[in-house]
């Protein structure tokens, strides 16, 4: 066999060597990663990890809160919607995706926003609200009008369980947490 032919094998037995090398470290660190996360131990090893991985985790959208399930599930229904004023005076409402009006196949790729929208409503996530409200001022932003104001609304029903296990739904209640008078530099 001719020694250039055998450096050509080499070559590419050494790059399918790295190429799977590098796989096996992505998966490894993916499932470290996830395992770390959701780990339900509070020392300060596990808390040292999440901060690790914590930027890989928010960035892929692959982070979870188990308080959905413990210590006291969530004993709501909600979602928000925005109002867009335009200068002409007239309004469009915009809804930002909700797991119960999707696909299966929508839900899996929109399933970011749902938790965007879980942490966007809380008031303690009320830093969100401007930039949500500058984001959509610019995907609503319409010719001949532009928009002047932004409003977001909270909806939410109590999930009230009856004695046979069952639930009945409750009323909806609505709340407008927020509005945004949107400057002209807002939508560039």
């Amino acid at each position: 066999m001719p020694a250039r032919t055998r450096s050509v094998r080499k070559r590419t037995f050494g790059l399918a060597k790295a190429r799977v090398a590098a796989i096996n470290v992505f998966l490894i660190f993916h499932i470290l990663s996830v395992a770390c996360w959701c780990i339900p131990l509070a020392n300060p090893l596990v808390a040292a990890g999440r901060n690790f991985v914590r930027p890989y985790l928010l960035w892929s959208g692959l982070f979870q809160s188990w308080d959905m399930f413990s210590p006291s599930p969530k004993s709501i229904n909600s979602y928000v919607e925005a109002i867009i004023l335009y200068k002409d005076g007239s309004t469009q409402n915009w809804a930002f995706p909700r797991m119960d009006r999707l696909s299966l196949t929508q839900r899996h790729f929109k399933e970011r926003y749902r938790k965007f929208v879980e942490n966007l409503k809380e008031d303690t996530n009320s830093a969100l609200w401007p930039d949500a409200a500058r984001f959509l001022a610019r995907a609503n932003n319409r010719a001949p009008s532009s928009v002047r104001m932004v409003f977001l609304i909270r909806y939410w029903s109590n999930i009230v369980p009856r004695n046979d296990g069952e639930y009945t739904p409750a009323a909806w209640d609505t709340h407008v947490f927020y509005g945004y008078t949107v400057e002209a530099d807002d939508l560039k």
